[in-house]
């Protein structure tokens, strides 16, 4: 027997971010999504759940959902929205079982739509129910959903598809009277590219997989009565779970009474998302043995050191992604570190369609300068990345208003110049505002994007810099969005990849 349950009482609702917008419409870099999983007999593990989906919520904050397995059924809720707002005490009573698995979501492959809301549930020819929560993109997706209708696992007409929904078909395929889930992972796994991490659950075991590049983190944690799998370790913090190691890449795990065991299925070849560094990951996490914090603290040294501003007054975040690299600045240059910018922490996504007056308002709806910290004052101003700049251009004219004397940008990320194919919803390769391609003098990019949003000075922490300051070989990192490199290679049929192959010749 099996039920899945869910609300669409928002799913028709049109989910527009004013947190991100400018007066130009631009948002934020955004992260695809987190899971966690929990295996805990005899704990709540839907509110364990819950509160993994809440310390991940700045991974996605589209929608979310939590399946809880008991024996013979896995319940599956969710719905659009954040965390807090699609469950509340009495539906988290209602999720009984000894393991569950949870997702927060931003899409980018499949529709902002709620068909394609994780966790997906399948369920087997042999009767096995199965739900499965993915971060990451599949670079052979076009590949797999071509299989899916060869098979008449997905019907050719069906509009609404995304990866994960294929994964979970596949799946579920593969599982009959003679093999398991667990078999169908091992043969369905290898034959999958791109970057991804999955949490899923048979309703008895908990299975966690990373692909062989490890794009994205995953990590274990132990509890006093069970196991935790997150894809960061804050999330571990929040529940008390133990971090006992990372997911390796290449890795299929399974925990249930007999104990945790492991196979790989592939060769491992690190190639982390460096930006997880920069900005996805929060300060907190822990990545190969760094907190993430003391990588962006680093890094803001670094500025310091080779972009000084002489002279300045203050030194002040963005926040919250540029505060640690504003305190490193701090720190290395000796200028007083001080919080010119407020944020509304209360502003959240929402299903209100702004309007063009609310446009307008721009980065006030989330940030709004003190004058009397900033007014007259020679600034430094440090943010995490620069996409399109739209973003940087109102704030600056925001602070000039509030009566900045000067304004000296520091980004703690080199020029964004290529899009991501990997889990990152950045923009098309013409619209960010440092792409001119592979042969562009840097010194001519950084002035151009000085000159487009109006900065006194602008200087940008370098690939190497960035690199050293997570202590992480630069081989074993992914630097695509700042170089062009795509270690996992390009999708196809993907416009923007057709694109970026344009621009790079093909070479890469």
């Amino acid at each position: 027997m099996s039920a899945v349950v869910g609300q669409q009482n928002r799913a028709d609702a049109q989910q527009v971010s004013i947190t991100n917008l400018d007066d130009r419409g631009e948002q934020e870099p955004r992260e695809e999504c987190g899971v966690f999983g929990v295996w805990a007999p005899g704990e709540d593990v839907s509110k364990l759940t819950y509160f993994g989906l809440f310390a991940l919520q700045h991974r996605g904050q589209e929608a979310g959902g939590i399946a809880v397995g008991d024996d013979d059924r896995i319940v599956v809720f969710k719905d659009m929205g954040l965390v807090s707002q699609i469950f509340d005490e009495s539906i988290l009573n209602s999720l009984h079982g000894d393991v569950a698995i949870g997702h927060t979501r931003y899409s980018t492959a499949g529709g902002k739509e709620w068909a394609n809301v994780q966790p997906m549930f399948g369920t087997s020819e042999s009767g096995v129910d199965i739900a499965l929560g993915h971060n990451g993109n599949l670079v052979n997706f076009q590949d797999l959903l071509d299989e899916t209708h060869e098979r008449g696992l997905i019907k050719p007409e069906q509009k609404t598809v995304s990866d994960t929904m294929i994964l979970t078909s596949l799946l579920s395929a593969g599982v009959d009277a003679d093999n398991t889930l667990w078999d169908s992972a091992r043969e369905l796994l290898p034959r999958v590219h791109g970057a991804y991490c999955l949490t899923f659950t048979d309703g008895h075991t908990l299975y966690a997989a990373r692909d062989p590049y490890g794009v994205r983190p995953l990590t274990i944690g132990r509890l006093p009565t069970g196991w935790v799998v997150a894809s960061e370790t804050c999330a571990l913090d929040i529940v008390g779970a133990q971090f006992i190691r990372e997911v390796e890449p290449g890795e299929l795990v399974a925990i249930d009474e007999a104990g945790v065991r492991s196979e790989r299925f592939a060769e491992t070849q690190h190639r982390g998302c460096v930006f997880e560094y920069v900005y996805l990951a929060r300060p907190d996490s822990q990545i190969r043995g760094r907190t993430v914090n003391e990588a962006r603290v680093d890094i803001g040294k670094r500025l310091a050191e080779y972009s000084p501003v002489d002279d300045a007054d203050l030194v002040i975040p963005v926040p919250e992604s540029g505060t640690p690299a504003a305190v490193g600045y701090s720190r290395g240059s000796g200028i007083p570190f001080g919080q010119g910018l407020v944020k509304n922490a209360y502003v959240g996504r929402t299903f209100i369609q702004p309007t063009q007056t609310l446009r307008q308002l721009g980065i006030r709806l989330k940030l709004n300068p003190l004058r009397e910290v900033i007014e007259g004052k020679k600034l430094v101003v440090v943010d995490d990345s620069i996409v399109r700049g739209n973003t940087q251009r109102a704030l600056i004219r925001m602070l000039r208003e509030a009566g900045a004397a000067e304004v000296h940008v520091r980004i703690a990320s080199p020029p964004v110049k290529w899009p991501c194919f990997y889990g990152i919803d950045f923009a098309s390769p013409g619209e960010l505002i440092a792409n001119g391609g592979a042969a562009d003098d840097g010194e001519t990019v950084t002035e151009t994007i000085r000159a487009a949003i109006n900065a006194d000075s602008l200087a940008f922490v370098t690939i190497d810099d960035m690199v050293d300051s997570t202590r992480q070989p630069r081989n074993e990192l992914c630097t695509a969005c700042f170089d062009g490199t795509y270690p996992l290679g390009l999708p196809d049929g993907n416009p923007n990849a057709n694109a970026v192959r344009t621009l790079l010749g093909d070479e890469k």
